[in-house]
């Protein structure tokens, strides 16, 4: 059976595909172990593959302020990504790289059990979510699977680039605080 100590030493020493050869760090995933909500990121950029920490740079700040907004931070929900591992020049991860690390992913969020997975953008939502997942159109949308919700908003990364798409975002944030209080017991959203 995993633990969390486990599966973080494992992944840390992970060779599974060719992003290992030009990563500083393994970026595991952030926040508490027993969070109720998920979000789920593409993949590490620079600064997170220099401080090895999911979300701090500039789109991280941005995420800490969405998620401040509907009375969530990092203490209430746990930051994970489809790879670990930085791709080169920030570029969506390869399937070859996405199928290399899903396993981990799924560990994790077998540890979690969260009620809520939230995909922070396209590449996210394809790979958690469905593969045809289309974010202009679907992005707010809840689906269920394994008995747990999931939505998809877009990247913070998007938003920077694209201010236009910050209020349907906030409706978006709006309705995962809603499903927060319906279905999590020990979050306070």
């Amino acid at each position: 059976m995993d633990t969390w100590e486990n599966l973080r030493s494992e992944c840390l020493a992970c060779r599974g595909c060719s992003l290992c050869e030009t990563r500083h760090n393994v970026v595991f995933g952030d926040g508490t172990q027993d969070a109720e909500i998920l979000l789920i990121g593409e993949g590490p950029g620079q600064h997170e593959d220099e401080q090895g920490l999911p979300f701090v740079g500039r789109a991280g700040k941005l995420l800490d302020d969405m998620l401040e907004m509907v009375n969530l931070d990092r203490t209430k929900v746990y930051i994970a990504n489809i790879v670990k591992c930085r791709p080169p020049n920030n570029r969506d991860p390869l399937g070859v790289e996405q199928d290399a690390c899903m396993d981990w992913l799924r560990r994790q969020t077998a540890l979690l059990r969260p009620k809520i997975i939230v995909c922070l953008g396209r590449v996210a939502a394809k790979a958690i979510i469905k593969d045809d997942f289309r974010i202009t159109q679907e992005h707010g949308q809840w689906f269920t699977r394994g008995g747990v919700q999931m939505t998809a908003i877009y990247h913070p990364a998007a938003l920077l680039r694209d201010v236009n798409k910050r209020p349907e975002t906030f409706e978006d944030l709006k309705a995962i605080q809603a499903k927060a209080r319906e279905l999590c017991g020990h979050t306070e959203v």
